[in-house]
């Protein structure tokens, strides 16, 4: 019940949102009656078809399931682009009506209105296009080194490749899955780090478009913790059919790495909010470390959300290794990240210990990516020196 309110809520506020982009946009555009017409009407069925787009894993009719959920995003990744740039429209001539009031004459405000009238909606296709290109393509591998102080020798370039947020589902699928397995594979790392978010589906659903993870192969092995998502889907069920693609799921514990005479704590928690789904599944930092030898240096934490960091520094963690916010995935989400999260994309120190946040391997929603591109991660150790 509390579900469904919220989802008419959000209509209501769609709705509203697209009486504003119409009023603002259409009577100023330099075109005839007939394109405005038109222009009308697609903001009628871009109301009507981004609902679908967030419901259509609900369809279990496929093909239409997912061709609905690819109509729908991409209306959800237009129209978005459609209302910021309406809102600078406004900005833009609310400024240059304030000039024209001070200096009459000044400034060709009809000229202006028509002329921003006709670009916003270009420009919103524009960004549409190039950003489902981004979107699209195979994620690039970023390198970040990590120094650490009396680093092990042996640890020296140690590699962990991480992947976070996929997000399989009605429009990532096996093929997507296999050119990103590919690329971790020919990296050759020590170990692999799938830091949550893998699905946005059932079992049932995707198992068949997760069946390439199987293929994930490193020295050390590959580990995986939950996100968010996967509580959405069924976290157990997916627990259970993560292990048996050969992932290690770590929850709230930690095992011990050997590797070339050195040693390494490598732990995972559940999501930061997985006690609201499961209080069996609370993330707990602490108890993810307890029992570690205390003679190990180097203690990795893999924890789907940055806000795990605070009680990871806690704990006595070296690396936390963190996903979720995609970078924020497209202007202008990256600000509205930082009110959640702590972080939102990069390397950062809190307090003694380092923060990699990984802007995503996949996307979430609409299949747009601008300024926050998708990336695999090769973290290697380095030697460091005293802050």
């Amino acid at each position: 019940m509390r579900r469904s309110s919220f989802l008419v809520r959000l209509i209501l506020i769609g709705i509203l949102l697209h009486i504003y982009v119409g009023f603002r946009l259409i009577p100023d555009m330099p075109v005839g009656m007939t394109v405005r017409t038109l222009a009308g009407l697609w903001l009628v069925l871009s109301v009507l078809l981004i609902p679908f787009g967030m419901l259509a894993r609900t369809i279990k009719q496929q093909p239409l399931g997912d061709r609905l959920a690819w109509v729908g995003l991409l209306a959800m990744g237009f129209f978005s682009s459609l209302l910021v740039l309406t809102f600078a429209r406004d900005l833009v001539l609310a400024s240059l009506m304030t000039v024209d009031a001070i200096w009459p004459g000044t400034i060709a405000l009809a000229r202006w209105r028509t002329g921003t009238a006709a670009a916003v909606p270009l420009l919103a296709i524009l960004s549409t296009l190039v950003g489902l290109f981004n979107a699209r393509r195979r994620a690039r591998v970023v390198t970040i080194d990590v120094p650490i102080e009396d680093l092990p020798a042996a640890l020296d370039g140690f590699t962990i490749v991480q992947i976070s947020d996929i997000h399989v589902g009605p429009t990532i699928k096996r093929r997507y899955v296999d050119a990103i397995v590919d690329a971790v594979n020919h990296l050759k790392p020590d170990l692999i780090a799938v830091t949550g978010d893998v699905v946005d589906g059932t079992v049932p659903q995707l198992t068949h478009h997760t069946q390439p993870l199987s293929r994930l192969s490193a020295r050390h092995g590959a580990f995986l913790v939950t996100g968010n998502h996967e509580y959405y889907a069924g976290a157990n069920a997916w627990i259970d059919e993560f292990r048996r693609l050969g992932l290690n799921v770590l929850l709230n514990e930690h095992v011990i790495v050997e590797h070339d005479g050195a040693r390494a704590v490598i732990a995972g928690v559940t999501d930061y909010s997985a006690g609201h789904h499961d209080p069996l599944h609370r993330s707990d930092p602490m108890a993810a470390i307890a029992g570690a030898p205390g003679d190990v240096l180097i203690k990795v934490l893999l924890a789907h959300q940055p806000r795990s960091a605070e009680a990871a520094a806690a704990a006595g963690f070296t690396l936390q290794l963190s996903g979720h916010t995609h970078g924020g995935q497209f202007f202008p989400w990256n600000f509205f990240v930082r009110i959640q999260q702590p972080f939102t994309a990069g390397l950062a120190r809190l307090n003694g210990l380092w923060v990699y946040t990984s802007r995503g391997t996949g996307y979430w929603g609409p299949p747009k990516r601008l300024g926050a591109p998708s990336e695999i991660t090769r973290v290697r150790l380095v030697p460091g020196v005293p802050d």
